[in-house]
C-alpha cells in the first residue's frame, strides 16, 4: 500500500512541474516531411509561438498528452500559435491513422530516421519545446504535461504577447 501511495505522490508531482526554461544552446533545425510528404520548416513558422513535440504511437504518456495539446491548440489564435507533431521512428501510415483516429488539428511530421529527434534532444518521448515567435527555444518539459493547465498557457500566452 506505501509503495502504491508513493507512486501516486510522484505521478501527480510529475504533472505538477512546470515548463523548465531553455538553457540549452541555439535552437536546432527543423525541416522534416508532414504526413502528405510536403516538406515544413520550423523558419516558416516565425511570428508565432509553437509548439514542438516529440512523440510516437508506442509511447502511452505521449498519447495520453495529446488531447490537452489539442486543448491548448484550440484555445489560442492559429495566427500566433501553431503546433508541430514530430512522430519519431515512425512511418506516415502509422502516424497519420492515430492523427485521424484522435481527431487531431495539428501538423504532424515525421522523422523517421531520428536524426532531427537527437538533434533536439528529445532522450525521452514525449518530449516538448516552445519556440517564440524569433525561432528561439524558450521552455522544454520531458514527459507528458496537462497543455491545458492555466499556468502552461499563461507561459505560452506571454510569449504571444511579446
Amino acid at each position: 500500500m506505501k509503495s502504491l501511495f508513493l507512486l501516486f505522490f510522484f505521478a501527480l508531482s510529475a504533472q505538477a512541474q512546470p515548463l523548465k526554461p531553455w538553457s540549452g544552446a541555439a535552437t536546432p533545425e527543423l525541416e522534416l516531411n508532414a504526413l502528405d510528404g510536403k516538406p515544413q520548416r520550423l523558419a516558416d513558422y516565425r511570428g508565432r509561438v509553437v509548439l514542438v513535440n516529440f512523440w510516437a504511437t508506442w509511447c502511452a504518456p505521449c498519447l495520453e498528452e495529446m488531447p490537452s495539446i489539442e486543448k491548448l491548440r484550440r484555445s489560442l489564435d492559429e495566427r500566433t500559435f501553431a503546433v508541430l507533431a514530430v512522430n519519431v521512428g515512425e512511418g506516415p501510415r502509422v502516424a497519420g491513422d492515430f492523427a485521424g483516429k484522435m481527431g487531431l488539428g495539428f501538423n504532424f511530421l515525421l522523422d523517421r530516421d531520428m536524426k532531427t529527434s537527437k538533434a533536439w534532444g528529445a532522450r525521452v518521448l514525449p518530449a516538448t519545446f516552445i519556440v517564440d515567435p524569433q525561432g528561439k527555444v524558450r521552455y522544454s518539459y520531458y514527459g507528458a504535461i496537462d497543455w491545458s493547465r492555466a499556468d502552461v498557457r499563461d507561459a505560452i500566452s506571454r510569449l504571444i504577447a511579446k
